[in-house]
């Protein structure tokens, strides 16, 4: 059995090598998937998408009234609910152009306005004329007037205009927020309705309609919390 055996010194100083061989190529493809993972794309947060109320993501804006905040993500989950909510068009298309509004008017193919088009559009679905209005009024960034610029459709902006619109008590003729602090929000949606029919109240419910006070409480939870 002698013959088999390696002096002491010799076996000491085979073992690390002989490691290091098996250790190596694992750590390189540990190196490698860390990197790869590094630089996918960014997904959709998971997170976001509820099994029974769809993808419910947070705002692009930061701050102001929680209780606006939670109502823009409730118009949202009715009318855009989607993990890419912002540059999504009238009947689920993409667009990737969000420095003015796509104005493009997609044919509807069902309800009570069939064969007329749409121009909706963003997180809010607003059609061009809506957008074009409200952003003279409530864009932070209007355009410069010696030349006609757009405004801007980015969704830091969708935000602000619709922010600013939904907190103009004069236009709504009801503070909204004072209403939703009171537990009103049946009283909101029918203010809204007109604007937003699939509110409630008005001529397009879809399958979410019903449970919107549901993601109301839910978004209203969330924002109070990040609020604090």
């Amino acid at each position: 059995m002698a013959r088999f055996s390696l002096p002491k010194a010799t076996f000491s100083k085979q073992v690390p090598a002989i490691a290091l061989k098996k250790i190596t190529p694992v750590s390189i493809a540990l190196m490698v998937l860390t990197l790869l993972l590094h630089n996918l794309p960014p997904q959709p947060e998971k997170s976001r998408l509820h099994p029974n109320l769809g993808y419910l993501p947070p705002l692009k804006m930061k701050g102001g009234d929680p209780y606006i905040r939670a109502l823009m993500r409730t118009i949202s989950a009715s009318e855009a609910n989607d993990p890419k909510p912002y540059s999504i068009l009238y009947g689920g298309g993409q667009i990737d152009d969000l420095s003015r509004h796509p104005e493009r008017c997609i044919t509807i193919v069902s309800g009570p306005n069939k064969d007329n088009c749409s121009t909706a559009a963003g997180r809010y679905q607003m059609i061009n004329i809506t957008w074009y209005e409200k952003a003279a009024l409530y864009h932070p960034q209007p355009p410069g007037i010696m030349f006609w610029k757009s405004y801007s459709f980015e969704p830091e902006y969708q935000d602000a205009v619709v922010y600013a619109w939904l907190s103009d008590r004069q236009f709504w003729g009801e503070d909204l927020s004072q209403l939703l602090q009171q537990g009103k929000l049946n009283r909101v949606q029918k203010l809204l309705s007109g604007t937003w029919t699939s509110l409630g109240y008005g001529i397009e419910n879809n399958s979410l309609t019903g449970r919107l006070p549901k993601v109301y409480q839910k978004m209203l939870k969330e924002e109070l919390k990040n609020a604090a």
